[in-house]
């Protein structure tokens, strides 16, 4: 369906691809992957038509093809549905599936009503027209008249993949689409690639887990610096295999070791709740990773935000004191790597230095670390100060957010999601940057979506469901059993 022959292209100067070849065939889950940096956005966004490439051939069906924007790509079959849905929440799922491509009444009588109405657009055949896509897909969760605001994440993107059908896709290139979906929500998503295959829809998949690469893919294409790597088929390479192709070397074992034992306690809830939580006990002790799991809606990171001060817990006890806002759960020792840096985390158009400051110059100090000490010790690669950090990649980004809390020194760090769009390198790199903190004194709590990485880095596990403590399960638990818990199934 897709042939590219030696793609290249630079941006200023700087090569970004050198000859890169990818094929994919009709029904086939082709993955792409590789480190942040290795050329799979700009890939992606010259099969989409966004840029141009420099060099090389594209074909469709065997024809050439040239795109010189988007509609045209889009023309051709190809659809892209991106890791940050582009659906507007107060519109309607009809009105999201046909935005720009409204059809309107044709017959006159029709054209003088609607005209009367406030408008043109045959809404009944726009929505017949989405409910009928919706049955295809086999899935009806929602009805196209519903605000995509009420939707959840795993409901959006339905729509997106609603979107993508509408314009008679045959290729749809997947942008991390499980980024923002809890455990639960992603086994919806294989649903709806599987249905996708069987239409004989072609699907170009980049993710940076692993998992689904080996659950989904057909084949799977390895990026580094630009270049192709390799193609294999996915019966052919292993997980380890897999990541030494991707950044160049071994990264050992996936987790650093536990932690010997966990010291004293740095912060504990009894009876703690508020609109959203109820009855939380939890200690979190100096030494120790506690991993927090449960499905979305559970209270996780509510959790966080609550021991953090900035949804504050109304009932119960903490100790050494209850926050009633954020500066004071600062003033505690108490820092949260958020789930969204973009949004939550970061100024994106300030510096690594300024950001890095944004916690000490908040409360007044001057931070008790030197910042090029600290951007060393979380490896931010390169280490420039002045540079803005939304040209940094999802990997160095994270880092910068944590140089910003360890500025502080904090005795208590909460993370939620802390690699959640993050390639394996600096997935290595922030694990154990994790058990470094845990192992010089620090309490961590990690929330995560990702089960092998809720496993591999706890020493224990508390499982959250329906805002309260569910159960409690020792280090390395199976997937099994946390699932169990937060399912409110009896194992």
């Amino acid at each position: 369906m897709l042939s590219m022959r030696g793609v290249g292209k630079s941006f200023l100067g700087v090569r970004v691809l050198s000859g890169v070849d990818l094929d994919v065939t009709a029904g086939e889950v082709h993955a792409v992957v590789g480190e942040n940096g290795a050329g799979k956005s700009t890939l992606m966004k010259i099969i989409c038509g966004v840029h141009a490439p420099d060099e090389g051939t594209i074909e469709m069906d065997g024809r050439p093809v040239s795109f010189g924007h988007p509609l045209e790509a889009q023309r051709s079959g190809i659809a892209i549905i991106h890791q940050e849905f582009n659906l507007l929440p107060e519109r309607t799922v009809a009105e999201n599936v046909f935005l720009g491509r409204e059809p309107v009444r044709r017959d006159p009588v029709g054209r003088m009503v609607a005209w009367l109405a406030g408008g043109m657009v045959d809404r009944a055949a726009m929505e017949q027209a989405t409910a009928r896509l919706l049955d295809e897909l086999g899935e009806d969760p929602f009805a196209p008249r519903d605000a995509v605001k009420r939707l959840s994440v795993a409901q959006q993107q339905i729509v997106e993949i609603v979107k993508a059908l509408s314009v008679n896709a045959r290729l749809v290139v997947m942008d991390e689409p499980s980024a923002a979906l809890a455990e639960h929500e992603v086994e919806l998503l294989y649903r709806l690639i599987g249905r996708l295959r069987e239409r004989g829809v072609a699907v170009v998949y980049i993710s940076h887990r692993l998992r689904e690469v080996f659950d989904l893919a057909d084949r799977v294409t390895v990026l580094k610096d630009g270049s192709r790597v390799t193609t294999l088929p996915i019966g052919e390479v292993t997980p380890d295999e897999l990541i030494r192709l991707m950044v160049g070397r071994d990264l050992g074992t996936y987790f650093p070791p536990r932690s010997a034992g966990a010291g004293e306690v740095r912060l504990g809830l009894r009876g703690a709740g508020n609109h959203k939580l109820r009855d939380i006990d939890l200690e979190l002790r100096a030494g120790e990773i506690v991993g927090i799991a449960g499905l979305q809606g559970s209270g996780r990171s509510e959790l966080a935000k609550a021991i953090f001060g900035a949804e504050p817990f109304t009932t119960g006890e903490m100790t050494p004191s209850r926050p009633r806002s954020v500066r004071e759960g600062v003033a505690m020792g108490i820092g949260l790597v958020t789930e969204d840096r973009k949004v939550e985390g970061l100024v994106l158009r300030q510096s690594v230095r300024d950001n890095a400051l944004l916690v000490a110059r908040a409360v007044g100090a001057k931070g008790r670390n030197g910042v090029r000490d600290l951007l060393e010790r979380v490896r931010l690669t390169p280490p420039r100060q002045e540079q803005q950090v939304r040209y940094l990649s999802g990997g160095n980004q994270q880092k910068v957010v944590l140089a910003k809390w360890m500025t502080m020194a904090p005795r208590v760090l909460l993370f939620d999601e802390p690699t959640r769009g993050v390639d394996v390198g600096a997935k290595a790199a922030i694990h154990d940057l994790m058990r470094e903190l845990a192992n010089d004194g620090m309490a961590i709590m990690m929330i995560s979506s990702e089960l092998p990485e809720l496993i591999g880095m706890s020493d224990r596990v508390v499982v959250l469901r329906d805002g309260r403590v569910a159960g409690t399960l020792p280090a390395g638990s199976s997937e099994e059993a946390i699932l169990h818990l937060a399912a409110g199934e009896v194992a």
